[in-house]
């Protein structure tokens, strides 16, 4: 009896079917410039833009040296992304329940349920920025209502799924990037904003920490590539998927991070109120134009996360997905976040920070593992039925290598991290310059393919 899962054949061009399933090829309709577009549009929000603050504002480094960082930072991490984006055509299933390859049936659920977690985060993160967007235009705004209102939006764009999705992103990359591109623009014609960090000195700790937050910011975007490039057609071949990924994502991000090294300079204390305090009405329209965006924007983020939550579900409850299934987990998982969004109002910026940080580390073995796996061990060449078999086919339930190797990559990053709450013992002869991230990637990836050619030779002597 054939374990491949069963696929719907229609076409449905409005409402998704598919969720966590295969796309069949005759359903895959999407373009180069429509993946592009999904990039692009994702950075183009104020949370990039608090993001790029945090090397000017927090950091107080020169704005060259900033945006220099900033830069550095999104091409390195920005190439993972894309490698893993580059998986979706071939494969045509989410990002992280092809980690059913690499950790076993059940044991890919625990990295889903991080993903999920992290896109829940985001999802928040971005609703918060949003009502700060829009109450420096309007201050007497309910910003329960703002809140509320936001994930309302959200949720029903993701209700739909990747069609409506897809559309409303292509449209928003070219309203949002002018918006950005005028504030640019106007921003750099007004020297007591260049000016503001004329004075300040260039530090090691400082860019090395933005170049740090440069790299989990693209590498956020590692567990959900797959999610909409398994749209493209198995013909468009990787390469498409890896450059509409890697170019909409790095440009993106560096063009409104930028923006945001400007309006730290500013105003280090809220850079979104910078855009009105320094470009009087052209400001405002922008903050607004922000506002809207993100919450469009965050079905993006809920997407993925609901994507995740099947995952996990499958996995361990034995339920039957359905599209129904998906709709009303994304309900909930939308009222869930938006509430996580109205209890974490306070001291915002100290708490994203801190997010970042944790993902990092989080992250990193998890993408060393499944790129070593991807491209080094199987060449791209997986059972996909097995990937959805109940006994995990032949990935298992549990498989001990990808474990082990995961927490192998963990504690080898421990000496070297920094975080508000635990400093390693190796930072400071470093000073303070994250290297956990790069630690943790080479020793994950070194030990992971180390532990599958033991194993192999284990096997071919038991069978010898």
């Amino acid at each position: 009896m054939s374990n491949e899962p069963p696929v719907v054949t229609k076409t449905f061009k409005k409402f998704e079917q598919q969720h966590i399933l295969p796309i069949p090829e005759n359903e895959r309709s999407g373009t180069n410039w429509s993946l592009a577009a999904i990039w692009i549009s994702l950075n183009m929000m104020p949370l990039t833009v608090i993001t790029g603050a945090v090397a000017s504002g927090s950091y107080g480094l020169p704005i060259g040296w900033s945006i220099v960082a900033i830069l550095a930072g999104n091409v390195i991490g920005a190439f993972g992304s894309a490698l893993h984006a580059s998986q979706g055509p071939h494969l045509g299933i989410p990002q992280m329940l092809q980690a059913r390859a690499q950790f076993g049936y059940l044991g890919a659920s625990l990295f889903a349920l991080i993903a999920f977690i992290m896109f829940m985060g985001f999802f928040a993160s971005i609703l918060i920025v949003a009502k700060d967007s829009l109450l420096a235009v309007f201050p007497e705004f309910n910003s329960t209502l703002a809140i509320i209102g936001f994930g309302a939006v959200g949720v029903v764009l993701c209700v739909f799924g990747y069609e409506l999705l897809s559309k409303t992103m292509a449209w928003l990359s070219i309203v949002i990037g002018l918006a950005v591109a005028v504030s640019m623009i106007l921003f750099w014609t007004k020297p007591e904003v260049t000016s503001q960090r004329a004075e300040a000195a260039f530090t090691f700790e400082g860019f090395f920490a933005m170049l740090a937050i440069g790299i989990v910011w693209q590498l956020a975007y590692a567990p959900y590539v797959s999610d909409y490039t398994r749209y493209l057609p198995k013909g468009t071949g990787p390469k498409a998927a890896f450059w509409g990924t890697y170019l909409g994502l790095v440009g993106s991000s560096v063009f409104v991070m930028s923006l945001g090294v400007l309006l730290g300079a500013a105003n280090p204390e809220n850079p979104l109120a910078a855009l009105g305090e320094y470009l009087g009405p052209i400001g405002m329209v922008v903050l607004i134009v922000f506002a809207v965006s993100s919450a469009l924007i965050n079905g993006v983020e809920l997407y993925s996360a609901v994507m995740n939550a099947l995952t996990v579900m499958q996995s361990n409850f034995k339920t039957v997905i359905t599209s129904g299934t998906r709709v009303w987990t994304t309900v909930v998982c939308g009222a869930v976040a938006t509430a996580i969004a109205l209890l974490g109002q306070g001291d915002f910026m100290t708490m994203f920070e801190s997010f970042l940080t944790l993902l990092l580390y989080v992250l990193i073995p998890w993408s060393a593992i499944n790129l070593a796996d991807y491209f080094i061990v199987r060449k791209g060449e997986y059972s996909i039925g097995d990937l959805f078999a109940p006994d995990g086919g032949k990935y298992g339930k549990w498989n001990g290598v990808g474990l082990a190797s995961y927490g192998v990559g963990l504690v080898a990053q421990v000496p070297f991290m920094i975080t508000p709450i635990f400093t390693g013992p190796l930072a400071e002869p470093l000073q303070y310059i994250d290297i956990a991230w790069l630690v943790g990637f080479v020793v994950t990836a070194a030990v992971y393919l180390l532990l599958v050619r033991s194993a192999a030779a284990k096997r071919a002597v038991l069978q010898g």
